[in-house]
């Protein structure tokens, strides 16, 4: 089969849209759990609804519209958490409102017809050529951006002040976070939707976290089990008619807890034996 035969096959494009969506999430995915930024990367994804409303209402790509609201919405909880506001409290208010408002802003579109599932939980096989290279290229930008800047993140994560001190800016180094977490929600969001992005951020991340001793590894680890959760949940998704989006996510989590409790296990047996 050819390559030109092989991307018009629907489900070689979901394939090749997650993974890449994996490559991306799965670095980024370990700042997020590192950073305990579990909650600012839902509430930048939540901002997408808002970013899809008005791609519709102006003619833009869905794309473009995304990112811009999510990397606003990014930048602005960045910047209120760097003056001291209460990062639970400012997270809730913003995530939620920004679903709301994005949800309300939809229904006034006139002659709009949207199937807003599409967007929350994802429409992976429904990707098509352009938006396969759309990812691809955001995904490829996420993990570049990331690899560039790997030392100085690892730095600014363990200790700002040991950031200072390596003449290291740790507020720059967070605005790459932001713009990097934009991307992936923008990009992210024809895959597995509003909903499950800061699943696919979390979940390989916090899965390979039990294995890896080095935070390099932690990160390839965490992009291959979100590609193998890609993989999987696609077929299962065939198999058994389920949603695509939800079947990746779940299987990912399913990974999870076999190896939360595989590693319990183990210790009990370890602890046994000495």
């Amino acid at each position: 089969m050819t390559g030109r035969a092989m991307l018009d096959d629907f489900f070689t494009r979901a394939l090749l849209a997650g993974v890449a969506v994996a490559a991306a999430t799965g670095p980024l995915g370990c700042f997020v759990v590192w950073r305990r930024m579990a909650y600012f990367g839902d509430a930048t994804a939540h901002a997408a609804i808002l970013g899809v409303a008005l791609s519709l209402a102006f003619a833009w790509s869905i794309y473009v519209g995304t990112l811009l609201v999510a990397f606003t919405m990014a930048l602005l909880v960045s910047t209120l958490v760097g003056r001291g506001w209460a990062i639970d409290t400012t997270l809730g208010v913003l995530a939620h409102s920004g679903l709301a408002l994005g949800l309300v802003a939809v229904s006034f579109l006139p002659n709009v017809r949207v199937d807003l599932s599409a967007y929350l939980f994802g429409d992976i096989l429904a990707v098509a050529r352009f938006d396969l290279a759309v990812i691809a290229g955001g995904a490829l930008l996420v993990v570049a951006l990331l690899a560039w800047r790997w030392q100085r993140l690892l730095t600014a994560t363990v200790s700002e002040d040991l950031a200072h001190t390596a003449g290291i800016d740790p507020a720059r180094e967070r605005l790459v976070l932001t713009v990097a977490l934009a991307v992936v929600v923008a990009v992210a969001l024809k895959v597995v939707g509003v909903l499950l992005i800061a699943a696919m951020l979390i979940i390989p991340a916090a899965t390979a976290r039990n294995f890896a001793r080095a935070p390099e590894i932690m990160a390839v680890l965490a992009a291959l089990i979100g590609a193998g959760a890609v993989i999987g949940g696609l077929h299962a998704s065939l198999i058994w008619d389920t949603p695509a989006g939800p079947s990746i996510v779940s299987l990912a989590a399913a990974v999870f807890a076999a190896t939360v409790i595989g590693t319990s296990l183990w210790r009990s047996v370890a602890a046994l034996r000495s």
